[in-house]
């Protein structure tokens, strides 16, 4: 019998050639670094926690210039003219938060952006916290004024200090038909923080003599400021001590800059920036810290009620947030902002009819407002960031923030009171219209230097 059987072929193994293991071993390394790549969701809830806690020291201080400092610090003048100087105290913050937002970046370079974040929430904590234990102008006259304002300087520096590059991460690491939406979760801080320091002081003022709401309770609030703080900084260092973490912020570039070299080459777009968003940013202390003080000074309505009117129209601001994510991701953050910017005009027009309409009208200023305020704050958030270079952006991003606040909200109350206790509320439609108009000013501007650049491309 023959045996059909052929030998058994040897096998030859050839080496991988050293470039096809190269390309191997790097397209392993992608995959595990998308693998563990922060996800969004994670990174959402970092901004969420973060900015709320801020914003939640920043609300304090505003009911507490209507509410608590006109009597407390300012006992030698009038009431109105003592908000108009706890406003002006307000409004420091938004002056030095620029130069916090440069302490910052500087101390990065030198320790780490984790010192930075510890330290400059410790800062914030500590001013918040540190302004409960300040005795009144009766007690230590101007000096106690001149420590308030010494704390307010503080709460400024630290929330410039504070810039993490998280909503810039959570723009750049959101899919790209879902940026308007991951946008607008790390605006929603703002409606949480300010829920959370209306609720506590309309519970002081409703459940406390005025003398002891006056010579106690309105610190308790002050005191919570820094608890909140210990959890939101665990909250964000969990986030930024990651190897993932760090790893985003370097593929994406998210590192400080050099300044000089920022304003000199892409400074247009830190100003483009800061204008794009400012109907929203001017309306933003419009309905939240002004009302109260016009209400106070100025309608019968009671404060507590009136209080709990604006816990009611910060819900709702949260609940518009999301909505206006959906509405950018369909139609363009752009175009949202200017939708928003002409439909805060029109409300404009309205204010001295609702704020001089009585208990009914100034509750719908309120509720309007606030919806109004949610569905264009949501989206008021690096709206022009992606015009910076990548080595500028996180840097960029920061100070555009920084110059929005400024200009668009720090004088907000104070302008507001001050010129509508004298000329009437028609100065509040004056103020949110300029806002309006430089708005779609600036869209429009951008809109202009991106067409430029596309046909010189």
């Amino acid at each position: 019998m023959t045996d059909t059987t052929s030998p058994a072929t040897p096998v030859i193994y050839r080496p991988v050639p050293q470039r096809e293991t190269s390309s191997i071993h790097d397209s392993e390394k992608r995959t595990q670094q998308e693998h563990e790549r922060v996800a969004p969701g994670d990174i959402a809830v970092g901004v969420v926690i973060g900015r709320a806690s801020e914003y939640f020291d920043f609300f304090v201080f505003g009911i507490a210039s209507v509410l608590v400092f006109p009597a407390v610090f300012f006992p030698f003048v009038d009431r109105l003219q003592g908000t108009l100087y706890a406003f002006l105290l307000f409004a420091s913050a938004f002056v030095v938060r620029p130069f916090g937002t440069l302490i910052g970046m500087e101390i990065q370079r030198r320790f780490g952006r984790s010192t930075k974040l510890t330290a400059a929430l410790f800062l914030l904590g500590c001013s918040t916290a540190g302004m409960a234990l300040l005795p009144g102008y009766e007690s230590l006259g101007v000096a106690a004024i001149a420590l308030l304002a010494l704390c307010r300087i503080g709460q400024g520096i630290a929330m410039g200090a504070s810039w993490d590059g998280l909503p810039s991460l959570l723009a750049l690491n959101s899919p790209p038909h879902r940026r308007g939406w991951y946008a607008m979760l790390a605006q929603l801080g703002a409606p949480l923080g300010f829920l959370i320091a209306c609720a506590l002081f309309a519970y002081l003022w409703g459940n406390l003599q005025t003398s002891d709401f006056l010579g106690w309770g309105w610190r308790y609030p002050f005191y919570a400021a820094f608890a909140i703080n210990v959890v939101a900084l665990f909250a964000r260092l969990r986030l930024v001590v990651t190897h993932e973490y760090e790893r985003d912020l370097e593929d994406f570039e998210l590192e400080p800059c050099n300044e000089s070299e920022l304003f000199r080459e892409q400074g247009t777009n830190i100003l483009i920036g800061a204008f794009a968003a400012l109907a929203s940013f001017a309306l933003f202390h419009i309905v939240t810290v002004f009302p109260l003080s016009w209400i106070l000074h100025y309608s019968d309505q009671a404060i507590g009620d009136f209080l709990g009117v604006q816990i009611v129209g910060a819900l709702l601001a949260a609940a518009a947030m999301p909505v206006s994510g959906l509405v950018a991701d369909r139609v363009g953050r752009r175009s949202t902002l200017a939708l928003l910017a002409i439909l805060i005009a029109v409300f404009s027009l309205l204010v001295p009819f609702l704020l001089d309409g009585g208990v009914l009208g100034q509750d719908l200023f309120i509720l309007v407002g606030f919806v109004l305020l949610g569905l264009s704050y949501g989206q008021a958030a690096g709206t022009v960031t992606a015009n910076f270079a990548p080595r500028f952006r996180y840097t960029g991003a920061a100070l555009t923030s920084d110059l929005a606040w400024l200009i668009g909200a720090a004088f907000a109350p104070l302008v507001a009171l001050g010129l509508s206790s004298r000329f009437g509320l028609i100065a509040v439609t004056v103020y949110l219209l300029s806002g309006c108009a430089c708005t779609l000013l600036a869209l429009r501007a951008n809109k202009w230097l991106s067409e430029r650049d596309d046909a010189t491309a």
